[in-house]
């Protein structure tokens, strides 16, 4: 790399918004120089995407796929929901997201530079977002939901059970996208966030005026609900609110390995 070091191409990045193959192209065309590299991309409509980098990424797409026994899921961002349909962008992370199932959560950075470069043509901060991968092992099975609109994906769920079919995975992975758990059972919630949940509460109950001796019932009353918000296993089953998901998988002898949920803007 004669004339310039990977910390000034990162530099011209920084400062450019530009991909790795255009701040390389740029420093080889000026002798590494820095300041000269900046206004040739700016010559060449280039130089402009650091100045998106600030405006907020709160739209994008969401892409899902699954091949055989793994499933992937992606998410790419941008500002605008006409950006977000464009087909270019859904394309984009359609290819991610094949590129994560093939390769691993990581392989999606492998395409920073195709992000890079779509960042300049649409003129949009656009970044990638989280990706997950799932492998079923033996006894287990996967599936996935997205729920899509305007020609793009905007909610995207994969649930990996241990025992049951497909149409049972398929059926958790409707619920999940309906009803938005954060975790898969009470103790997976942090501790210090239960434990600032239960101090609001009880000072709710208290500004109530409810009787200190009834507090602790009321406290875990409410506290049972705030988990059952949050907690897939605690939730009522979406098509019948008679049971919950844990007493669903339970009569049909399966159980949630895990399970991710990802959805536009949240």
């Amino acid at each position: 790399m004669a004339g310039y070091t990977a910390k000034d191409v990162q530099a011209l990045r920084q400062t450019t918004g530009v991909g790795m193959l255009d701040a390389k192209n740029a420093l080889e065309e000026n002798d590494g120089d820095i300041d000269l590299a900046t206004q040739w991309l700016r010559v060449q409509g280039l130089a402009g995407a650091a100045k998106r980098a600030d405006r907020e990424a709160t739209q994008g797409a969401v892409a899902v796929v699954r091949e055989d026994n793994v499933a992937a899921m992606v998410e790419l961002r941008c500002e605008t929901d006409f950006v977000a349909k464009s087909a270019e962008f859904v394309s984009l992370a359609d290819e991610l997201a094949a590129l994560v199932v093939a390769k691993g959560e990581e392989a999606a950075a492998e395409r920073q530079d195709e992000v890079d470069r779509l960042c300049t043509v649409l003129k949009e901060n656009i970044s990638l977002g989280r990706a997950v991968r799932f492998e079923a092992a033996g006894g287990e099975v996967l599936d996935a939901y997205l729920h899509q609109q305007a020609g793009r994906g905007v909610n995207g769920v994969i649930v990996l059970l241990r025992g049951g079919d497909q149409e049972l995975a398929h059926e958790v992975a409707l619920h999940v996208a309906f009803a938005r758990p954060t975790y898969l059972r009470r103790e997976d919630v942090p501790a210090d966030e239960v434990a600032a949940e239960r101090a609001t509460v009880e000072e709710i109950s208290r500004n109530e005026g409810k009787p200190e001796a009834a507090l602790p019932k009321i406290v875990e009353g409410r506290m049972n609900g705030w988990f059952k918000d949050r907690c897939l296993l605690e939730q009522n089953f979406a098509r019948d609110e008679k049971q919950t998901i844990a007493g669903m998988l339970s009569s049909a002898g399966a159980e949630v390995v895990r399970f991710a949920q990802i959805v536009i803007g949240s």
